[in-house]
């Protein structure tokens, strides 16, 4: 008996394929630095904070986690999310900010999919993106604003008509 081909899966206009298509890889990358310039200035905003409330040395400061839990709480947040360890007394914030800038730069993306989704949902520590990336199978939320004008216009081409949840179920 011959199998039956299923039927593609397509997500904002884009074939879901194993492994992935240039196009899924385009548009991961195109989302990964949406998501790093957002955890960026999340990451700023807080050091900001920090500057404002020491002085222009605050960087030389120890990392102390009490004071920054009540100065800069998103800090502590931010820095757990991204780095796969945690920092004490005997760490400078300048430490930490190398290591973070680093640990940002280099994150994959499957990794940065599953981390950004659990900060957007954190109080939204971080804000969502335009479009969710695709291709990974597990998120704990859905992290874009997407809407149907958002959309690429090879679905108007087909005349697609319906929800962004139906087409994620096409």
């Amino acid at each position: 008996m011959p199998r039956n081909k299923k039927a593609p899966v397509y997500q904002y206009g884009i074939e879901i394929t194993k492994p992935h298509s240039k196009a899924m890889y385009d548009h991961n990358d195109q989302v990964a630095d949406e998501m790093k310039k957002n955890i960026l200035n999340a990451w700023k905003n807080e050091l900001a904070i920090i500057k404002e409330y020491h002085d222009v040395n605050a960087l030389v400061e120890d990392w102390d986690e009490e004071l920054l839990k009540e100065h800069a709480p998103k800090l502590i947040r931010l820095q757990k999310n991204v780095m796969y360890s945690g920092y004490g007394m005997g760490f400078t914030i300048d430490d930490v900010n190398q290591e973070f800038l680093k640990e940002l730069d280099t994150m994959a993306n499957w990794q940065l999919h599953e981390t950004y989704s659990y900060m957007s949902f954190d109080n939204n520590l971080v804000p969502r993106t335009r479009f969710m990336m695709v291709g990974f199978e597990w998120q704990k939320h859905d992290y874009s604003y997407c809407r149907k004008e958002d959309l690429s216009p090879v679905l108007d081409m087909v005349g697609f008509e319906g929800t962004i949840e139906a087409l994620n179920k096409i």
